[in-house]
């Protein structure tokens, strides 16, 4: 009783020193999306476990797609009036949601809402999911992250599978074996994307994760393959197959920009947010969510009508003739810039790219590794309508010389130390795409380099159209 008195006290001195923190970080400007949450921490180690939970938590984890996936799911409870805690502005690790929790709890800790909804980085599920027991969940896939800080994507599906709680429902993308085979106990629904025009059934990527069948270890064969090892996998030798679908996109129309997802009791057609692979897995993942949870397809269908990819993920504006696109590529991730520059070489017209992702600072905090460089797809940048390069910040020659070793032409290469500067090296010749790529620590710095662009563009004639 005594022990437990104290940890109560203990709970009550953090919370209170988070939210005058939160006061002060307000007062000097500063954000706050994390500190409180590690000050909280810090005083009580337990803080999670005291801290008041909303009644309902849906969470979202996964290599790539979370942020999305878990922003797409709050928007569309706020078009149903529905504020949820949530870790939108924060970070998706223990301290990044006790910071959410503060934020949203009076001073004795009880939270003031009835809905949670997390994004939640992989690896701390260890440190979360003792204090938390999401209703819901979607894992959107696991392949190969930042290899310096996860290893390989198996290590982070056991992670998930060990600390999983019983009670979670899964939502599991099914074209992902690593993916469909966490917490294999536990209650789960499949999503995935039947064959669509351009699929492979051979790998071509530097990172295939999973090549060998679970059960007698022969190597995989696919009906259809997307990316790496996401697709339809079968074993010739013991008859394995990857699950079958509760929800499966097909008629995937990129002119129309629609998809028909076929669930349980029927089929619908459903709006798309973007044309990339990744965001029409994110869309059926989405989707599957609701009708788990019991919505009508039709307002589902209201719910992606009224929806856009978050601005700091992709952002695109017609400036005369040119098409300005910001994107997000993941610097220290392989397998969600290779994503990206799959989907760049696919864009038909000329090009040119502004390559900023690797992260500011990363000099000082990632020492000399650059290993990823390795795993990434930069061959995909050996396209004959990219016409430019544009290469800066501290990694400078580093990417350089991974574009010469994939074949990219060195006069396509410019480069400069400044960010800023990369605007005055766009060729500018003629209606292109030009291409801002930055990385999570670099999103701010992408917003400004784009805007120079722009300003670029209209100084020399081009006009908003």
């Amino acid at each position: 009783m005594k022990g437990f008195f104290m940890g109560k006290l203990r709970f009550l001195a953090a919370l209170w020193a988070a939210k005058l923190s939160i006061v002060a970080l307000k007062i000097t400007r500063h954000n706050g999306t994390n500190f409180p949450g590690v000050l909280a921490l810090r005083i009580c180690p337990d803080f999670m476990k005291y801290i008041g939970k909303p009644e309902k938590v849906i969470a979202v984890t996964g290599t790539n797609g979370k942020t999305t996936v878990s922003n797409m799911i709050v928007d569309a409870f706020a078009q149903e009036g529905i504020s949820a805690v949530n870790n939108r502005m924060g970070s998706n690790i223990n301290s990044g949601i006790a910071t959410s929790l503060i934020q949203n709890c009076g001073l004795s800790g009880k939270c003031k809402k009835s809905l949670g909804l997390f994004e939640i980085d992989e690896r701390s599920a260890r440190r979360i999911f003792p204090y938390m027991e999401p209703e819901y969940m979607i894992v959107t896939n696991l392949s190969r992250d930042s290899i310096m800080r996860n290893g390989h994507p198996e290590y982070i599906s056991d992670i998930l599978t060990k600390y999983m709680p019983k009670k979670t429902k899964l939502i599991l993308n099914a074209d992902d074996l690593l993916c469909s085979g966490v917490a294999p106990d536990n209650y789960r629904a499949y999503f995935g994307i039947e064959k669509m025009p351009g699929d492979i059934t051979e790998c071509i990527n530097l990172i295939n994760d999973i090549q060998i069948c679970p059960e007698c270890h022969h190597k995989l064969k696919y009906e259809y393959l997307r990316y790496s090892h996401i697709g339809k996998a079968y074993c010739p030798e013991c008859g394995f197959t990857a699950p079958e679908y509760d929800y499966a996109g097909c008629n995937v129309d990129l002119e129309k920009m629609t998809l028909d997802i076929r669930d349980r009791n029927g089929k619908a057609t459903y709006r798309l947010l973007n044309d990339s692979a990744y965001n029409i897995y994110n869309v059926v993942s989405m989707v599957a969510l609701f009708l788990e949870m019991g919505y009508s397809r039709e307002k589902v269908q209201s719910f992606l009508e009224n929806m856009s990819i978050v601005g700091s993920r992709y952002d695109e504006v017609k400036v005369g003739e040119y098409t300005i696109c910001r994107m997000l590529a993941k610097e220290k991730n392989a397998f969600a810039s290779s994503r990206v520059f799959d989907y760049i070489s696919h864009t038909k017209g000329k090009k040119e790219i502004i390559l900023m992702n690797c992260c500011q600072g990363d000099a000082i905090h990632w020492s000399e590794n650059t290993c990823w460089m390795y795993d990434c797809d930069f061959e995909f940048l050996n396209d004959e309508n990219i016409e430019n390069i544009i290469i800066c910040g501290p990694r400078v020659k580093d990417y350089r010389l991974r574009l010469l070793l994939a074949g990219v032409p060195e006069e396509k290469i410019s480069y400069t130390d400044d960010e800023l500067d990369t605007p005055d090296k766009l060729k500018l010749n003629g209606e292109s795409y030009i291409y801002v790529l930055y990385g999570t620590d670099s999103i701010a710095l992408g917003s400004k380099v784009a805007a120079k662009v722009k300003k670029t563009i209209e100084e020399k004639g081009g006009k908003n159209r």
